[in-house]
């Protein structure tokens, strides 16, 4: 990770290497906090941020699931992101807000504890280093929807993640996919799920999985394009008989998926729909497809061009 100057930090920006936190933290003890995932990208205008607002609204809608009372609301918080990425002179990389419990009680309840928040940005590219990737279905199950509040981005979700990701490490895998525990694929260990199958964009239903931004922008693209989508449950077998498949998701933008458990989708190669729908993402992000303006939130006074 590349530091750059400035993380604004409950009301005001301050060097990176003075955000701080104490080790009594509650969220670092408990996972009760909130964060979101943000791309910022080049275009012929200066630097934009890909559909910042949606991603304010889950980060105040996840805060709110867990009584976290913010002093700032979504506007504010609208304003001290686009803030950010300008005063460090960004023009690309990703965006990390983060709403959490700090010191004060320790105890499960949240409850006498300061609610912090805090941005930082810095520059990233893409997330695998392969453009094709391999994956496993793994051991463990995506959390049970009647057991949290499965639709909110909280940050001890991910611990989940975390463990499917140590399940492949030192293996040839480059990520994990979830089943539900009634064997329906939900999600991988950060990003949703799509097959291609007899022309149509497939996709698990909402209910076991997090509403990702990017599978919502990609599932309104497809059918702009004339492309059939449909969100139905899906088992292993299904994305194994598929044409193609793929992830989506803020880090991983559209990622084809070659081959689970060492099974072959498709012809195991980049199939032509998926690499159709890679190109307009980009396109889109870029700035480069008029129609989809709406989604880009420029960052003026930039000191930096778009390259």
């Amino acid at each position: 990770m590349k530091k750059t100057p400035w993380i604004w930090k409950n009301g005001q920006l301050i060097q990176w290497d003075d955000a701080l936190t104490h080790v009594l933290t509650h969220t670092l003890h408990y996972g009760g906090g909130a964060f979101e995932g943000i791309r910022l990208y080049p275009t012929e205008k200066g630097p934009a941020i890909f559909r910042l607002q949606e991603h304010v609204d889950r980060l105040v809608y996840s805060c709110g699931v867990l009584g976290m009372d913010l002093p700032w609301d979504g506007p504010a918080i609208f304003d001290a992101i686009v803030e950010t990425v300008r005063r460090n002179g960004l023009n690309y990389g990703y965006i990390r807000p983060i709403a959490y419990f700090g010191f004060g009680e320790l105890g499960v309840s949240a409850k006498g504890n300061p609610n912090e928040l805090a941005i930082a940005c810095w520059e990233w590219d893409a997330y695998f280093a392969h453009e094709l990737i391999d994956i496993k279905v793994s051991k463990y199950r995506r959390i049970n929807p009647e057991a949290t509040v499965i639709d909110a981005k909280i940050c001890g979700h991910y611990v989940n993640g975390i463990l499917s990701s140590l399940e492949i490490q030192n293996t040839h895998y480059h990520e994990a996919l979830f089943l539900t525990a009634d064997d329906h694929i939900a999600e991988g260990a950060g990003e949703n799920f799509f097959i291609v199958a007899d022309g149509k964009l497939l996709t698990p239903p909402l209910g076991h999985i997090l509403p990702g931004i990017t599978r919502a922008t990609i599932m309104q693209l497809a059918r702009d394009q004339g492309l059939p989508v449909e969100e139905r449950n899906l088992r292993l077998e299904d994305a194994l008989q598929a044409d193609e498949a793929f992830f989506t998701g803020t880090a991983v933008e559209v990622t084809p998926i070659g081959s689970i458990n060492d099974q072959p989708i498709g012809n195991g190669q980049v199939g032509p729909i998926t690499a159709q729908i890679k190109q307009l993402y980009q396109d889109v992000v870029h700035g480069r497809v008029p129609a989809y303006q709406s989604f880009l939130t420029p960052v003026a006074g930039n000191e930096q061009l778009a390259s």
